[in-house]
């Protein structure tokens, strides 16, 4: 293939995560790293690229939707999430994989249940507050379990934040505020191996800003209700993904294509 061809599609595949970053407020991991394999980049270097490129697309999107921003709470996400995902990296190999995967799936029905909770359970709802111990302890949790797998937490992150009692739109940019933090404590690691392949980063990495300044833009216009929907569709098909890499893999992208199709379909731009 030839070297402008990839640098193409390094590029559009960085757009393409960095839409569904800005849109969604997660990191763009799930999307990107599966993408940047399938275009040919080690899996190693693609997960390096994903942590290099997420505190720089997280900071566009926060930037952008930076007066939702639960600014009460967010520095204990922040402490939480970074605590987590540290401890999380070091202690790769420590937990056998089959009990991080049953872990992270229950994890991710927790957190889509709490979606639905307000319907399903409003009583209890009611109850539930955003407290800064709450906050604090649920990104340490969620941080040091993505952190395991290699992950920042921020496909979770915004379903974490809205199951605690934030809006939607307060989850999401919340969540895009965290992740520029979290994702700095792999990124030393990856870049001491020699991971990290500088040509592909940089196209991901302009593409994945262009993506997410876009992605939150739309975010803002978009009614809370379609948000809140496809993130728990996208998080059954993480369920999916961790229980078969190749079809969750698909699963996890058809709910993110209709995530895009649905949420654009209810933009409202004056």
């Amino acid at each position: 293939m030839e070297p402008i061809t990839q640098m193409i599609i390094y590029i559009l595949i960085g757009l393409f995560a960095g839409f569904m970053s800005g849109m969604f407020g997660i990191g763009g991991g799930t999307v990107r790293i599966p993408l940047l394999n399938l275009a040919g980049l080690p899996l190693l270097s693609a997960f390096g690229t994903n942590f290099l490129v997420i505190p720089f697309a997280s900071f566009v999107g926060a930037i952008t939707q930076r007066r939702n921003i639960a600014k009460e709470i967010v520095i204990y996400a922040i402490i939480g999430g970074v605590l987590g995902e540290v401890i999380g990296a070091y202690s790769v190999g420590f937990i056998p994989t089959l009990i991080l995967a049953v872990i992270f799936v229950t994890l991710c029905f927790i957190v889509a249940f709490g979606i639905h909770s307000s319907r399903i359970v409003p009583k209890l709802t009611q109850r539930i507050k955003p407290t800064k111990k709450n906050i604090f302890g649920s990104s340490f949790f969620v941080s040091f379990i993505t952190g395991l797998r290699g992950g920042s937490g921020g496909q979770i992150f915004p379903a974490l934040f809205k199951s605690l009692g934030l809006d939607t739109h307060k989850a999401i940019a919340t969540s895009l505020t965290v992740s520029i933090f979290t994702a700095f404590g792999a990124i030393p690691i990856y870049w001491h191996r020699g991971d990290i392949i500088w040509l592909p980063t940089f196209c991901v990495l302009i593409g994945s800003m262009a993506g997410a300044r876009v992605g939150s833009k739309i975010s803002l216009k978009t009614k809370p209700f379609w948000l809140t929907e496809r993130r728990a569709s996208s998080l059954i098909g993480l369920f999916a993904k961790r229980t078969s890499p190749i079809s969750g893999f698909a699963v996890s992208l058809r709910c993110t294509q209709r995530a895009c199709f649905a949420a654009l379909s209810q933009v409202r731009i004056p």
